[in-house]
């Protein structure tokens, strides 16, 4: 992708071919455009874009199929043509404005998909195309009874980020492009569905229910889960959606969301989407959460029965503000997502559990975003904020650089500037540009115009945007209880004991520091010893879990059947981050023949997403 530069307005915008993404771009006929240019669509929005989208689908699980009609209210700038992004499709027919028109599908890209071409009239006002899914289609997981919790009744989610939505709905994919949404599904009667939209409660007798989203939103946002899933309110604007067998717990664990809305509020401003719910599905799921909404997809490996890992409530919550009303206007701008939900998240926390609950996690981020800098030791420029994602999976950039080094700029400036000042500028940000999109370069220009020149600061923002690494100037995130942790390591290795009283009380953040300090010459002895004195291998939490399984591999311990638990747990447990970090181990220690044996059994139960990460780092080909 061309790098975005500050969109003047007598610039001209070229936009990608509708047939290919190599070829060269034809220009717009329009002057002053209204959206910029990037290479993850084929859409030419400021020739004729989408405004609404009426969707009218059912759903066969069966045939794990979904067909129907999808019609678009179109605003129209005198087009010949609307271009949508198609991929892995059946496009049957197409009309515009209740007449059937020509449609043609352009040259196939294995990232983009291809163009959808329709021809249109410089008055035409609505279109219409009639299409199906297909075996290929990656943003949807069809899931039989036995993977779900419940054992009885099948499962249906989709997963629209980054580029994804296309491969279920025709749709002009691209994060700068806001539209109105509402929907009739037809579903299974014993099954509910639920979107991100106004959602039903109870299920319905006859398996079809009715969506209205009437808050613009971008298309990878569009989201649907169709289950035997029941709904528990916590608060009036509050809730959670489960199979049955998890709904109490469920509820327990995220009974604190109302708290969170109300802290996030006071921060940053009020809650626009009127209704914050959850639904945990099943562990396939590729995310720990996916914020869709007024309906954030989770994934039920954060249900510790602890509330230990509900910041990833706080996380998917932030992102109502940071995302889904400023969103990043193209893919490279990712990290205006990311980062600054981050940094939300670790307010929310802090106001809620406390400041050195937050530091833990702000540091364990840090140590993420040192392993990811280190993995991109020979690819520098991918440690840069603003990404040159052309001719790439946007997948790439979705990684520790966008959430963990944007906090740590976002922290910077707030260090430099004070809270105080730095919180003001944040609420007047997101309500000023609420309902928009933002690309990097307009945020430079509101940054030094509204926190850093009115307050005479000198920043060094270009370094950190546009340089790969970490600026020396960072903000330093100390904790005490994590100096405390590595201690109680230190202790535990050289005097090969274990006090259990040093770790009593101690959160899933506590031992995931624990584990990750391991000395990468730590003897297999230390590591029967704790894990006989804390049975570690058999921890319910999965976080700590992860990260054990990580060293166990990287130390090539086996004891306490450890490695009949790693392979359950690959198996069983669909996150992408878990499953690559765990695959990661094996590929850093020359055991790929082991992880592909495990690969083989579990590569079916993961969805697209999760499936062609690993299949990168264990260089997999699926024939």
């Amino acid at each position: 992708m061309k790098k975005i530069i500050t969109i003047l307005s007598s610039i001209i915008l070229f936009s990608t071919s509708c047939n290919s993404p190599k070829e060269s771009k034809e220009a717009e006929k329009v002057t002053n455009p209204k959206y910029v240019a990037e290479a993850h669509s084929y859409a030419q929005p400021n020739n004729a874009v989408v405004k609404h989208l009426s969707l009218d689908i059912n759903v066969d699980f069966e045939k794990e199929v979904i067909s129907g009609t999808a019609s678009y209210s179109i605003e129209n700038n005198n087009a010949a043509e609307i271009i949508l992004d198609s991929k892995f499709l059946d496009i049957q027919k197409a009309e515009a404005d209740g007449k059937e028109t020509k449609f043609t599908l352009g040259v196939f890209d294995k990232h983009l998909g291809q163009s959808l071409k329709i021809d249109i009239t410089p008055d035409t006002k609505n279109i219409t195309v009639h299409y199906n899914t297909t075996s290929k289609t990656e943003a949807l997981q069809w899931l039989n009874p036995q993977q779900t919790a419940d054992k009885k009744h099948p499962f249906l989610f989709t997963q629209g980020q980054a580029i994804l939505t296309r491969t279920w709905i025709p749709i002009q994919d691209s994060p700068q492009i806001r539209v109105t949404y509402d929907a009739t599904v037809k579903v299974p009667s014993e099954l509910m569905a639920v979107m991100s939209a106004e959602n039903p409660k109870e299920k319905t007798t006859d398996g079809v229910y009715h969506f209205k989203m009437k808050q613009p939103i971008s298309p990878y946002l569009i989201a649907l889960a169709i289950g035997d899933v029941e709904y528990k309110a916590i608060s009036n604007r509050t809730g959670v959606y489960a199979e049955k067998s998890m709904l109490t717990k469920v509820h327990n664990e995220f009974s604190d969301m109302e708290k969170m809305v109300a802290s996030a509020e006071k921060l940053y401003g009020k809650y626009a989407w009127d209704q914050f719910d959850i639904i945990v599905l099943p562990p396939s799921f590729p995310f720990g959460g996916m914020e869709n909404p007024r309906l954030t997809f989770a994934t039920p490996t954060v249900i510790a029965g602890d509330k230990s890992l509900t910041s990833l409530v706080a996380h998917e919550l932030a992102h109502s503000w940071s995302g889904n009303l400023v969103t990043n206007a193209t893919w490279e701008d990712f990290w205006l997502n990311e980062g600054f939900t981050v940094y939300f998240e670790m307010r929310i926390m802090e106001a809620l559990y406390s400041k050195e609950r937050a530091e833990m996690l702000a540091l364990i981020g840090q140590q993420d975003l040192e392993d990811e800098l280190e993995g991109f030791k020979d690819t520098p420029n991918d440690t840069k904020l603003k990404l040159d994602l052309e001719g790439r999976n946007p997948d790439d950039g979705m990684n520790s650089i966008a959430y963990d080094k944007g906090y740590l700029f976002l922290r910077t400036l707030e260090q430099t500037v004070g809270r105080e000042k730095f919180d003001v500028f944040l609420k007047n940000y997101f309500q000023t540009h609420a309902f928009s999109t933002m690309h990097t370069e307009k945020f430079i220009s509101y940054l030094n115009e509204n926190l850093l020149a009115k307050n005479k600061i000198t920043f060094n923002t270009d370094e950190w945007i546009y340089n790969p690494g970490i600026p020396t100037n960072h903000v330093v995130i100390l904790s005490d209880k994590f100096a405390n942790v590595e201690k109680v390591l230190q202790l535990c290795i050289d005097n090969s004991t274990v006090d259990t009283n040093a770790t009593k009380g101690w959160t899933p953040q506590e031992w995931v520091h624990f584990i990750r300090n391991f000395p990468k010459e730590m003897e297999l002895k230390h590591f029967e010893m704790l894990d006989n004195a804390y049975n570690l291998t058999n921890s319910t939490n999965s976080y700590i879990s992860m990260v054990w399984f990580e060293q166990s591999i990287l130390h090539n311990y086996r004891g306490n059947n450890v490695d009949e638990k790693i392979e359950a747990f690959l198996i069983n447990v669909g996150r992408r981050w878990y499953v690559s970090t765990i695959f990661n181990a094996y590929k850093k220690s020359d055991k790929l023949k082991e992880a592909l044996a495990i690969y083989k059994k579990s590569r079916a139960n993961y969805h697209s997403v999760t499936a062609n990460t690993i299949d990168k780092i264990l260089g997999y080909k699926n024939n």
